[in-house]
Parts: C-alpha cells; structure tokens; sequence
C-alpha cells in the first residue's frame, strides 16, 4: 500500500501523530512533575480499558525503579482494604463514571491524568495534568494512553529517546502481510510490557472483531499454546524467555518479536490493526459496538 492509493483514516492519522505527542509530553513533564508521585510514596493507579493497561505499565515500571508500592487497578475493582498516599486517575475525556465515582468517594490525593480540562473528574482530583495536544477524536485509541505513559516513564528518570526513534521506524514502513492476515493472535509479555500486550489484543479486538488474546510471556506455556498452529502469530513485547520462541515455531505459528521499545511496538499493533480492518472491509473510524467516551447510566 502505497501514499498514492491510500487515504488515511483519522485514526491513522492519530496514531501517526504519537512521535509528536510523546516530545511534547517530556516538553511538558517539568511543569507537571510536582502533581506526579513522590518516591516512597504507596500509590494506586485507576483506569479503564486503554487507561488501565497503562496504569499496569506505569506501576510495575514505577516498582521496579524502586520508588515504592505501585498498585495498578480497573476503577470498578478498588479494593476498600488497601490504603495509599496518592491516587493516580488516567481518563482521557475527564467524564469516566468509574473514576468518578472513585475519586469523588476518598480523601486520599489524587492527580487526575486527562486531555480535557476542568472536567466532571478533575472537580474531584487534588491536581490535574491536561494533555490536550494528545486528545483524539478516534474511537479506537492509543494517542493519549502512550502520551500519558511516555510522560510518566519519563518522571522515573527514563530516556525516551530510543521508545521515539523506534516508533518513527515502525511509522515509516507497513505491516508484515502475515500479521495482517491472520486468524487468531496472541500478545505476549514480562513485567511493565504485558499491559502492552493487553492493550494490543484490545486495539485488533476493537478495530477487527478478530479473536486475540494476551498472556504473560511465562505463563504462556502453561496451557494457551495449545491454540498455536499455522495461520497464527505469536507477538511478543519486551525480552521473551528462552526456548519459547522454538516452542512456538514448532506448532506452524508464526514469531513475531520485532525487538523494539515495548510501547513503539504498540504503535506499530495499532498500525496493523488499522491495516487488517481495511483488508476486512471494515471501517477504522467505526467500530462496532462502541463511542469515543464511555459513560453508565445512574
């Protein structure tokens, strides 16, 4: 597929964007680092959907940097036995009825992470960090979710220098035809990476209707390798365990491990997403079943 013959979807558009996004993210971080968790602080970290998966991410980078106990939870399953110095809240149009409703029902401190301002959540958070360059308009999203990662990978100390340069590499080149074309795919993953892995099952789900599914990478042959067969890919993110990749081979799937910066990795799923629902005959812009924001009735 080449510029000539193809007119890009407004979520490719989006998704192209990220490199942009994510330098105006560390631009912003000085400015923002003060609303951020302090080292030792015990933090829990809500989203849902894309957001949790990069609460997972973010908390088990943030433990493994050594600065303090990170929980990672969906917004609907904050457990009342825990307690925290400090709440992280991701929600990119600031109107999430969960974080809401979380938010508006503790006196712990929070910061509400949002690309929309002064909304319904932020009368409820302490502070507020406003990615506005990072909205989007599409429904099936990652602008956001990476900008917002890429921005708390980099109040830990992260260079992100390499995350960038990798995801402008993927940007320049296509999608493997085999990727596109197959019929099931598993997502893999270790440690801060497998939220990754879950947030890549999700974006073919949601723009594809296709059957994917994420594991930990070690957990993997522990029963869901019995699907591996030719005509699948096996897509890992982050540092596979060894002998795995032969394990796999084996059955016919096809290996995907590209070797990239877990979250540039993710730009390029979202890529492949896009690129297999166009093969489907389906609309990136409109998916089924689902609205840009999600909100629940009282």
């Amino acid at each position: 597929m080449t510029a000539e013959t193809h007119t890009p979807t407004a979520t490719e558009t989006e998704l192209r964007s990220q490199p942009t996004t994510w330098r105006r993210a560390l631009e912003a971080l000085p400015a923002e680092q003060g609303k951020l968790p302090r080292p030792g602080e015990r933090v829990l970290v809500i989203g849902c959907g894309t957001s949790w998966f990069m609460a997972m991410a973010y908390a088990a980078l943030r433990e493994a940097a050594g600065q303090g106990v990170t929980d990672a939870v969906t917004a609907t399953e904050v457990s009342p036995a825990r307690s925290y110095d400090r709440i992280v809240a991701l929600s990119r149009s600031g109107t999430t009825t969960e974080i809401i409703d979380v938010l508006s029902a503790t006196d712990t401190p929070s910061v509400l992470i949002t690309a929309v301002g002064q909304g319904p959540a932020a009368q409820h958070a302490s502070a507020e960090v406003v990615l506005d360059f990072a909205d989007e308009t599409s429904v099936v999203q990652t602008r956001f979710a990476t900008t917002t990662l890429v921005l708390l990978r980099a109040s830990l100390g992260e260079d992100l220098s390499a995350a960038i340069a990798d995801a402008e590499a993927v940007l320049s080149a296509e999608p493997e035809a085999a990727l596109i074309a197959a019929d099931q795919v598993t997502f893999l993953g270790t440690g801060w990476a497998k939220g990754l892995a879950d947030e890549a099952a999700l974006k073919l789900r949601e723009a594809t209707q296709s059957w994917t599914e994420a594991y930990y990478a070690m957990e993997y042959r522990h029963g869901p390798i019995a699907i591996a067969e030719p005509g699948r890919v096996v897509s890992v993110f982050g540092p596979a365990p060894e002998g795995l990749s032969a394990q796999v081979e084996a059955t016919g799937a096809t290996w995907h491990a590209p070797g990239l910066d877990p979250l540039a990795q993710l730009v390029g799923a979202h890529l492949w997403a896009v690129r297999r629902a166009e093969t489907l005959g389906l609309d990136p812009d409109s998916p089924r079943h689902l609205t840009r924001a999600v909100h629940l009735a009282s």
